[in-house]
């Protein structure tokens, strides 16, 4: 009951559909006013959909420079494994790295290989395409939210987080079931804890280990953020901008790995985990104590931005998804989402 009640006083917990109800109007007004529920799929005119939902991986990999993505192969789930373990060792990898699926999304079937054992276990079990990554040891992981008008030499980083991935801290004394039980954050997700780590929820955790929850620096899997907007500068929007002029990436959201805040400033030692299209959400909104209604002032001041970006593109060549095809699209990836939220 105490836990039903700090969610009902903490926006940041409420249902996706509750949160962004009340705002919703404005989005149905630029669907009426642009005369396409779809009105976004031009905003990122290289990416399926625009990137709102249902993309692959390998679109946008293969379109950012390539030094500064991680190794990356792809795998087919149909393939015997025997092949799996032969482009592997042909790529050059080595224990541990990453998996998760091309299509996807919230983290969801994102894992951390760190034997033979583990991949051919998963390579088992995912029932779609997926993606070997070199696994990105720097430090520190951020997101960084960008938008440019087409129009326009500049853009703008308008959200810039510092991630901080979901764990715990052993004492000597508790077993991991406690230590979860007793976390902020984690004691809220209680049922997919039991799921992932059960088989080691009796064990004691050494004084002053850590102890990793998820790997997947998302919100949805209880990854802390920090806010760093004031740590933003020219460097940072000329690196962005330079992208978007590459990639015609004009709105979304890149996850990042690198050597330091610093660094990032400056442009160097970095490595793009992901770009998110339009479907990115600004998640600089969250843990920063921002009341509800500058919250949403931040995501209309966004979506404004993604309506004009969208238009542009729109009058300039690139024309919105029919109803047909984004109602057809949207079918086949929640049905897609739906078997991968089985084998999570």
């Amino acid at each position: 009951m105490k836990n039903f009640f700090q969610r009902l006083l903490n926006w940041e917990r409420w249902n996706f559909f509750v949160l962004y109800a009340p705002i919703s109007p404005v989005w149905l007004w630029y669907c009426l006013r642009s005369g396409s529920l779809w009105f976004f799929s031009s905003s990122n005119p290289t990416i399926t959909f625009g990137g709102f939902e249902g993309e692959g991986k390998k679109e946008m990999y293969d379109q950012l420079p390539e030094n500064l993505i991680p190794l990356t192969i792809y795998i087919r789930h149909d393939l015997p494994f025997s092949e799996v373990k032969k482009q592997v060792e042909a790529a050059g990898f080595t224990y541990p790295f990453i998996v998760k699926p091309d299509v996807g999304m919230k983290g969801i079937l994102f894992r951390k290989i760190d034997t033979e054992e583990q991949l051919q276990k998963y390579h088992e079990h995912i029932p779609v395409e997926y993606i070997i990554q070199a696994l990105v040891d720097w430090p520190v992981e951020v997101s960084v939210f960008y938008y440019r008008h087409p129009s326009q030499a500049k853009g703008t980083v308008s959200g810039f987080i510092h991630k901080e991935l979901l764990h715990v801290v052993g004492d000597g004394q508790s077993t991991l079931q406690q230590l979860v039980e007793n976390h902020p954050r984690a004691k809220f997700r209680l049922e997919e804890m039991k799921h992932r780590h059960g088989h080691r929820f009796q064990e004691l955790i050494p004084e002053q280990e850590i102890f990793f929850l998820s790997h997947a620096g998302n919100h949805n899997r209880g990854a802390q953020f920090t806010n760093l907007h004031n740590e933003i500068n020219e460097k940072m929007h000329e690196l962005f901008d330079e992208l978007s002029h590459q990639t015609r990436f004009y709105y979304g959201r890149y996850d990042i790995k690198t050597t330091s805040i610093e660094d990032l400033k400056q442009g160097k030692n970095i490595s793009i985990l992901e770009f998110n299209g339009c479907g990115a959400e600004p998640n600089h909104i969250y843990d920063c104590g921002m009341p509800l209604w500058k919250a949403y002032a931040t995501l209309l001041k966004h979506w404004k931005a993604l309506y004009q970006i969208s238009r542009y593109n729109h009058k300039n060549g690139t024309p919105y998804w029919s109803y047909r095809r984004g109602k057809d699209f949207l079918k086949e990836s929640n049905k897609h989402f739906k078997i991968l939220e089985q084998y999570d």
